[in-house]
């Protein structure tokens, strides 16, 4: 287990087992979060099918009135650097945290206006204090494709809430993926958590892309099914395929993570990630597209330099940056040899959470970011 960064009473908490023998493993999980008296626990596991099991022993062993919420990953993020097979916990003491939660079901129905209606009562009943930082975090099932009007609903029900969160994953089988709400084990939905705190909380957004003068045109797409199926009126992995230089038949996750799709959004640019290639020959993205949009293919930049020089900006060394980092960040990174970097960099900022399907921040659902909340104690150099 890694050893678990506490500054004083008032800091989260964070704690790394590798899973086995699963009683193991929440006991030494049990034994970092027990003595901070968590309101709130966030866990991450893959194997995912291990995770159920573990937020039971965790729920049995943690003070009443803690919640424990969670989500199958594609992998974790922690001192240890990237990791699979294992499970990251974060414990927001009640001492300088206070939090509700929130279930958004049917993501697959789009009820927005019941979402739009419990996030405000949810509010109301949460009677933020002033005099405290107050901050949301979002967990998605990944495998709604829900995400964009999930946090367009959010954005409008708390615009003066900021909103962070990741879709949850299954390694990268892209088959199934759930949330945690305590006990239960939670499909076609997201959890809204509500929090406030003592503390400064500071978001970061970072991804590695920028613009080039290659654009696109997409003739043909589907958005409910995030299917892209021509670009430039020519098929839409053939026309892809041609523009980055590759033979078609050797597009592969490396490829579309080097690669990305940007579009434009109020003078920002957004990555619109690939998932894979279909059998007709059109290409599925992690974020939905219109027919008519206009994309930028992206350039990948440094990996590291420009996060560890957002991270150096901070005004203090965070004692924990809540981590939604893209599996395909990981895959590039791990592609270019940069792991022992972003170890050490995670290790330094005390970084904890987990590789997404997808990031939200502001209203907008992307790919191929990293989005995290830092965490200032201001005891803290």
């Amino acid at each position: 287990m890694s050893g678990t960064k506490i500054s004083h009473s008032a800091s989260p908490v964070k704690a790394t087992i590798h899973m086995g023998d699963v009683a193991s493993a929440a006991a030494s999980l049990l034994g970092s979060l027990v003595p901070a008296n968590p309101d709130l626990v966030l866990v991450f596991a893959s194997p995912s099918a291990m995770l159920p099991v573990l937020a039971a022993e965790l729920h049995k062993g943690l003070p009443f009135g803690t919640r424990i919420v969670g989500c199958s990953s594609a992998g974790e993020l922690s001192g240890e650097g990237y990791s699979n097979g294992t499970a990251v916990a974060i414990g927001f003491p009640s001492s300088s945290f206070r939090s509700e939660v929130l279930v958004l079901d049917e993501l697959s129905r789009l009820p927005v206006s019941r979402w739009m209606t419990g996030l405000r009562d949810l509010y109301e009943r949460f009677r933020p204090d002033p005099s405290r930082k107050l901050f949301g975090v979002l967990l998605v099932d990944g495998s709604s494709q829900q995400e964009e009007v999930l946090v367009a609903t959010l954005d409008a029900a708390l615009p003066h809430v900021v909103v962070m969160g990741g879709s949850a994953g299954d390694d990268l089988d892209f088959a199934q993926t759930y949330v945690i709400s305590d006990q239960s084990v939670l499909r076609d939905v997201a959890i809204f958590c509500l929090i406030e705190t003592d503390l400064d909380v500071r978001d970061i957004i970072f991804d590695h892309f920028r613009p080039t003068d290659t654009r696109m045109i997409v003739t043909r797409a589907n958005p409910a099914e995030r299917l892209l199926t021509e670009i430039n009126a020519e098929p839409a992995a053939e026309e892809y395929a041609r523009i980055v230089g590759v033979p078609v038949g050797e597009l592969s996750p490396l490829v579309f993570a080097r690669h990305p799709l940007l579009v434009n959004k109020g003078g920002r640019y957004f990555v619109r990630a690939i998932r894979h290639q279909t059998d007709d020959g059109g290409l599925l993205l992690m974020s939905s597209i219109d027919t008519g949009a206009v994309m930028s293919l992206g350039l990948a930049e440094d990996l590291t330099e420009g996060f560890e020089e957002m991270l150096r900006n901070l005004p203090s060394t965070p004692s924990l940056i809540l981590s939604f980092d893209c599996i395909l960040r990981r895959l590039a990174m791990e592609h270019a040899g940069l792991g022992s970097v972003i170890k050490d960099i995670f290790n330094r900022y005390n970084m904890a959470g987990f590789n997404t399907f997808g990031e939200q921040h502001g209203g907008m659902h992307m790919n191929q970011t990293f989005v995290g909340l830092a965490f200032l104690d201001p005891e803290r150099p």
